[in-house]
């Protein structure tokens, strides 16, 4: 899918319905406001902090989620298959030499089972599948999100995404919150209790597991640490949740779904997804960004895009207020961009006006 990329001239003659905007009558910015931008401005003091130490990166996605095996297999034979499906289902995308691998819920799940065939083959694979996938993360030097059903010491289960570094070793196990009732009576899969953010060597990655999208418990969590990126195994698409969660949390959210596996920009656009015809779906994401309200920086942004040029991409999703700076360039952040120009983030300006609401005068009696 083609990103429509914004030229931040055009966006300050054409939305002069946005708020808090110094404007002329024609609809854009005041000769005032357009002379401000030259003038010296005092350094502000910002509370927030860039999303990484180091400069984050651009990396490579692959979504892979093909659709659910039909054979009803036991013991080595189902391990034999299961490990041949997903070996074909990897090899094209391979080539695309991707960072990150995403695969669906329950991956290594035969669907034709009984519960108590199922349980058998749980115990059979035990751990055989998470270290195939964790030889293919070692050759290719790439991370795989496992997304499978776990057999805890005391005979009970989770429903857990293994997210498995380069270097074939785990980097963390995230357990789904939000299971249905069905998964704990039937299934013997137990909640998860924890919303964790792991670091990667290309930024911090949270996990969400089908069902859980419909929950704000966990959203709330996961949006209070900011992660770079969402990874979302799911026998279920979620629809507009997706774009949600990935507004709020002002994060990547990549989805593996067998009928449409998407990857969405933190405003809440989806850029990337699979086809009727395909069920994978690889694109590359720039992590080093940063979300900014037009409010009191619509000139501030067309100084940026002045200097930066190319250097520099401005993504407006449109009707929210709120766009997507992303650096383009190798030595200077997104962060320090904004810095430079002393413009707020959205969650800055979203404080401030929080801190003035709640300011004494400032509310009705």
């Amino acid at each position: 899918m083609r990103l429509k990329l914004l030229s931040i001239a055009i966006v300050v003659i054409l939305a002069g319905w946005c708020t808090g905007c110094a404007m002329s009558k024609e609809g854009g910015p005041s000769v005032d406001a357009l002379k401000s931008i030259s003038s010296p401005v005092e350094p502000v003091a910002y509370a927030g902090k860039p999303m990484l130490p180091a400069k984050p990166q651009r990396i490579t996605v692959s979504l892979v989620a093909p659709f659910a095996v039909q054979e009803n297999l036991h013991g080595e034979e189902a391990l034999a298959f299961m490990k041949k499906f997903w070996s074909q289902a990897l090899e094209p995308i391979l080539p695309n030499r991707p960072d990150l691998i995403v695969l669906p819920e329950a991956c290594d799940r035969f669907p034709r089972h009984t519960m108590e065939e199922r349980f058998r083959w749980y115990e059979y694979r035990g751990d055989q599948m998470r270290d195939f996938f964790r030889d293919i993360a070692r050759a290719n030097h790439c991370y795989i999100a496992y997304s499978a059903a776990r057999r805890m010491p005391d005979g009970s289960y989770r429903n857990s995404t293994q997210l498995i570094g380069r270097d074939g070793e785990i980097v963390g196990i995230y357990n789904k919150n939000h299971l249905v009732p069905a998964e704990t009576t039937e299934g013997k899969i137990l909640c998860g209790k924890d919303a964790p953010v792991f670091e990667t060597d290309f930024g911090r990655v949270a996990m969400a597991i089908c069902f859980d999208l419909n929950f704000d418990e966990l959203l709330r969590k996961y949006a209070a640490q900011r992660p770079n990126l969402i990874i979302f195994s799911s026998m279920y698409h979620g629809g507009l949740m997706q774009n949600y969660w990935a507004y709020q949390c002002r994060s990547y959210f990549v989805g593996a779904f067998a009928y449409e596996s998407t990857v969405v920009n933190p405003v809440g656009t989806t850029i990337a997804r699979s086809t009727n015809y395909y069920q994978t779906v690889t694109t590359t994401i720039n992590l080093d960004y940063q979300v900014v309200h037009l409010d009191e920086n619509w000139e501030k942004l067309v100084a940026l895009k002045k200097k930066y040029g190319p250097g520099v991409t401005v993504f407006d999703p449109g009707f929210v207020g709120a766009v997507l700076v992303t650096s383009e360039l190798p030595d200077v952040s997104a962060r320090q961009m904004i810095e430079e120009f002393q413009m707020e983030t959205w969650d800055e300006y979203y404080e401030r006006s929080m801190r003035h609401r709640h300011t004494p005068g400032n509310m009705e009696p």
